[in-house]
């Protein structure tokens, strides 16, 4: 039994089913969950003319032919399309093609291994799993509890994702990676964004210097960053007409809309976790093949164990936890022990991939310097600018963009590799296979980068590290 027809449910289903296990899903909403309605595909069908028209405003010959606007209604359209216009049909023709059973209607655990159904008519129906229950219910977003939030109605991620029209005027409260990519796509269609930051700078769980470069991008973009700042409450009188944003100290931001990118919470608090000696609401904790500690059979996978609050870290666990639940219910025995075996989800703690789409893109995998260190390992950043790359010369006019790689000293292989510049997102896979193969140094002066593209960083990378 599945519990979440996100990406991640549709992954553990898909792989339960294939080893010969008969499954069902239980969703309350739309098939292919949060990424493809709400976050994911509507966001980067949003940031892709923007980063698009971006990068070729750098190229002579071409710079002179997109100085005007983005026609809002295309983009707009566009996104529609790649929703599948928020109807799911297309996603439930999968999951029924892969042999797995759907169920429509609000899941919850009723007792080890039994699951109520309230389906959208009132009825109830009590499914027994044999074997496993994998929740895979996700995340919501975080609303802080203000004066005024209530009645001011405010944008989260779905609502920054799938408004109709574009704000004239947009407060974006929050630095992490929704706040910087929707503050990226609105200004882009053409609103006044102010970006409100309570800390000293952006994307605040990488390196520093990706942080600095979106900041200088989305500056000479015409977003207001406001640093050190916080709200105090929010008025909108009648839920209509504009929003007043009241900063601490009594200052007040007039705004069309206000999104708060605040963070995520785990979407548990009614899916009857009390009926199996869990704590509604809460983050469930699992061991790397994602069972649940403490059971034997309830496995918890994607965002709602908060290992890595990504879509494609969550479509790793799920075939991870496909793979033990299925070796579990054939009696063979796991493969735990084995780091970077079938069955152990290691690459949450080691080698996490992840890209912004902002302008300039951000791509990351591993360990910062920061963590790195605070791990207790001996290690060295290596650092270069992107835009010395004859490839990256090539890819745009006044290229700006850096490279950093982590180099442990003790062991000789990367612990982690940040990119920030244009078009770095399609190099990550590169460096996660470094990190996750742990590819000695030595190793990596034979994989000889294409000239000219931007892959030669790589060498000056390592030219660097080694004098």
């Amino acid at each position: 039994m599945v519990l979440g027809a996100g990406p991640v449910g549709e992954n553990v289903a898909d792989r339960a089913r294939a080893a010969g296990l008969r499954t069902a899903v239980v969703e309350s909403e739309l098939v292919g969950g949060e990424c493809s309605y709400w976050a994911c595909m509507p966001s980067k069908a949003l940031l892709r003319p923007a980063i698009a028209r971006a990068e070729a405003r750098k190229l002579p010959g071409l710079s002179g032919s997109v100085q005007g606007p983005l026609d809002a209604a295309a983009v707009l359209a566009r996104r529609d399309d790649f929703t599948a216009h928020w109807k799911d049909d297309g996603q439930v023709g999968w999951v029924e093609g892969i042999g797995a059973d759907v169920y429509r209607g609000h899941g919850r655990l009723d007792g080890p291994k039994r699951v109520v159904v309230k389906g959208p008519d009132g009825t109830e129906q009590t499914l027994t799993a044999r074997h496993a229950v994998a929740v895979c219910t996700g995340t919501r977003a975080v609303v802080p509890d203000l004066p005024g939030v209530a009645g001011a109605r405010p944008w989260t991620s779905r609502e920054a994702t799938s408004s109709q029209h574009v704000p004239g005027r947009l407060v974006v409260v929050g630095g992490g990676v929704v706040g910087v990519e929707m503050a990226t796509a609105w200004r882009a269609l053409g609103s006044q964004v102010t970006l409100l930051i309570r800390g000293g700078g952006l994307l605040p769980k990488m390196e520093p210097f990706a942080g600095e470069l979106v900041a200088g991008a989305l500056t000479e973009a015409g977003v207001s960053i406001r640093y050190g700042v916080a709200v105090a409450s929010v008025e909108r009188d009648g839920g209509t007409g504009p929003v007043t944003v009241v900063l601490d100290g009594g200052e007040r931001v007039e705004a069309d809309e206000i999104l708060f990118a605040t963070g995520r919470a785990p979407r548990s608090e009614d899916i009857g976790l009390e009926s199996v000696g869990l704590r509604p609401g809460s983050w469930l904790t699992v061991d790397d093949s994602c069972l649940v500690e403490g059971s034997d059979w309830l496995y918890a996978v994607g965002d709602v164990n908060r290992r890595a609050l990504l879509t494609h870290q969550g479509k790793y666990q799920a075939r991870i936890a496909g793979a033990a639940i299925a070796a579990r219910a054939a009696g063979v025995p796991l493969l735990e022990t084995d780091r970077w075996g079938a069955h152990a989800a290691t690459a949450d703690h080691a080698a996490v991939p992840q890209v912004v789409f902002t302008d300039p893109e951000v791509a990351s995998v591993g360990l910062t310097l920061a963590e790195a260190e605070a791990a207790g390992h001996r290690v060295r950043a290596v650092d270069y600018e992107i835009g010395s790359v004859s490839g990256a010369s090539l890819y745009a006019d006044g290229y700006t963009g850096r490279a950093r790689m982590i180099v442990d000293l003790d062991r000789e292989i990367l612990r982690g590799v940040t990119f920030a510049g244009p078009g770095v997102g399609e190099m990550l896979h590169s460096a996660t296979i470094a990190v996750v193969a742990e590819v000695p140094i030595d190793r990596l002066w034979h994989a000889v980068p294409a000239y000219p593209t931007i892959s030669e960083i790589w060498l000056r990378l390592l030219e660097t590290y080694r004098g």
